[in-house]
């Protein structure tokens, strides 16, 4: 019943349309942000200008957050996502034009990413509220791990890629990334959409921070996202990765696309198994378990001086990654009401961008100081201990059975 389930959302061609599209989105960015990263190592071969690449991405996510989830809960969020797209086409054009005149520089990079953060900023939050518009409610807890999925894939595909055409020419990972992203722009803009029913507020101060309040009044949600913001920014080692390629384990692009994509391999071998066999009891403990696993694996790759063991530890903080993922976007789609999935999609896409794009910063600042090794290897630990920390401030969390829950303890 569950596969077949699973199969019936990929028979939906609105969805399967978004889900390509969020495929070669996410290629394009995990592309562009491998050959970013090595580039502005290669130019400043400095630790913390690798993390100030994160920062770039995150500032514009925390600036636009209010700001994005009004845009997507009044307009037309299949339009969104596909001008999205198209600005981070341009972009990617402008880096291309960039280093075949050979003007990029440090300035130039920061600038590319910051741009690039503000895009995603709308297209995630807009995307997230799109899916439950395209598919029966039924579906959801499938559609997460398809979705989920389809962003694994693209990290898989992404990092690998990059690393090949990088080795070639930083050109070709930009031309191709620009090429993607025109196509994923117009598969979405050709998505055929009902008429919503969306109750739209008048703009006010309560409508602006309605979804921080939807949020902070479910402790539940707060309880997922929170923990997903702190652990993985805590334990998250993407931004020193070029450091563990070219300084530790002494190879080159393809390595470090390797080791990018190893993550997204284990999630996604995970995520086809939650969409064959959903998520539905014991969500709480074998959330906790699966973040033990993820400090586990960190510290293990922090330790490591072999490819193939490297490999080995960031595909299980995929596999545990994910576990996280696929829980905390069923519970906040399937407990928000359509007119509010916008603004609170997007304060669910800034706390997954602090973990992911501060957390750079933070990686890159720690290990310009204490060194990538050691940085790496405490962040492991501060893993461990947050989900120790969260077991006891949201009681409610551990004890998390289904997806639907009521509002007191939401």
């Amino acid at each position: 019943m569950a596969l077949l389930q699973s199969d019936s959302v990929m028979r939906q061609p609105s969805y399967a349309k978004s889900w390509v599209a969020r495929i070669l989105s996410t290629t394009s960015f995990q592309m562009l942000s491998v050959a970013i990263g090595w580039q502005m190592y290669n130019i400043t071969d400095d630790a913390f200008s690798l993390g100030l690449v994160g920062l770039a991405q995150f500032v514009p996510m925390l600036l636009l957050t209010l700001v994005v989830g009004q845009v997507a809960d009044r307009f037309d969020r299949r339009k969104i996502v596909a001008f999205c797209q198209f600005l981070e086409a341009i972009v990617a054009a402008f880096l291309v034009f960039g280093n075949h005149a050979g003007w990029v520089g440090r300035e130039q990079i920061l600038l590319a990413a910051a741009v690039i953060g503000a895009c995603r900023a709308f297209e995630g939050p807009s995307m997230q509220a799109l899916v439950p518009e395209l598919i029966p409610r039924a579906m959801l807890p499938q559609a997460s791990a398809w979705s989920a999925s389809a962003g694994q894939t693209a990290q898989i595909l992404g990092p690998s890629l990059g690393g090949v055409l990088f080795a070639i020419g930083p050109d070709f990972v930009y031309i191709t990334s620009t090429v993607a992203l025109l196509l994923a722009s117009l598969l979405v803009f050709s998505i055929r959409m009902e008429r919503s029913e969306r109750k739209v507020e008048p703009v006010a101060v309560r409508s602006i921070f309605s979804g921080l309040e939807f949020v902070f009044r479910r402790k539940v949600i707060l309880g997922t996202i929170s923990l997903d913001l702190f652990a993985v920014l805590l334990g998250g080692a993407t931004a020193l990765l070029p450091i563990f390629a070219r300084d530790i384990l002494h190879t080159g692009p393809w390595g470090l696309g390797l080791l990018r994509s190893s993550p997204a391999i284990g999630a996604l071998l995970t995520s086809l198994v939650l969409a064959r066999y959903p998520l539905k009891h014991t969500l709480g403990p074998m959330l906790f378990s699966a973040l033990g696993i993820f400090g586990l694996a960190t510290m293990v790759f922090a330790l490591s001086t072999s490819l193939v063991l490297s490999f080995i530890a960031l595909f299980l903080t995929g596999a545990s990654d994910v576990i996280s993922v696929v829980i905390r976007s069923t519970l906040v789609q399937m407990n928000t009401p359509n007119e509010m999935r916008g603004r609170v999609s997007a304060v669910n896409s800034l706390f997954v961008g602090t973990s992911n794009q501060l957390g750079e910063f933070e990686s890159g600042t720690l290990a310009g100081f204490l060194g990538a090794v050691p940085a790496t290897f405490i962040g492991g630990i501060g893993t461990i201990v947050v989900a120790g920390l969260w077991m006891y401030l949201f009681p409610s969390l551990r004890r998390l059975r289904t997806f639907t829950v009521e509002e007191g303890s939401a």
